[in-house]
């Protein structure tokens, strides 16, 4: 993983390259970059903006987009900056000085937040486990075991006495 070219930086938990920055103040920046007029003492006039963005701005309330209670809390809790600091495990790891791949394990916000400011167009791949039915805690339903005369009622291929409806079975499923 390390390399004499490329060593992996110390880096002190007060350090801000540390954390994972403010995205918000970045994206207000980035604002203030693009239209100046917009950003006044740090805030964003968004009456301004309208109509600078013009027939460009979707008003409808009307669109396409995945939704869930809970959507504008997690979007704040995302913008929200990160103290997480990526510490490397040697032993855990296999071919450490030669892999060009890392393992990491946490709380996967904080995780793709540090990853977003460390490594933000050096990433190829993020497979993320999603934590399900962890301990105790079964939220979502996993065990869909079923019997064949269940799954032939279901499917329509057999009455509610279980008499088979249709001569050619489709069990396989």
């Amino acid at each position: 993983m390390t390399s004499p070219n490329d060593p992996i930086p110390l880096i002190v938990r007060d350090d801000e390259a540390a954390g994972s920055g403010n995205l918000v103040a970045a994206n207000v920046a980035a604002l203030r970059t693009l239209f100046p007029e917009v950003v006044t003492d740090g805030k964003v006039d968004f009456d301004v903006l309208r109509e600078l963005l013009g027939e460009a701005l979707e008003e409808s309330e009307e669109r396409y987009g995945l939704n869930w209670k809970g959507k504008r809390r997690a979007r704040a809790f995302a913008l929200t900056p990160s103290l997480g600091t990526l510490l490397p495990s040697e032993k855990e790891s296999v071919n450490w000085d030669e892999t060009q791949n890392i393992f990491v394990e946490g709380d996967n916000l904080e995780v793709l937040k540090v990853l977003r400011r460390s490594y933000a167009g050096r990433i190829k791949l993020i497979y993320i486990d999603p934590p399900y039915n962890t301990g105790n805690d079964f939220v979502y339903p996993d065990n869909y075991k079923s019997s064949l005369g269940n799954y032939l009622n279901l499917t329509g291929q057999s009455g509610g006495d279980g008499e088979i409806l249709r001569v050619r079975l489709e069990n396989q499923g």
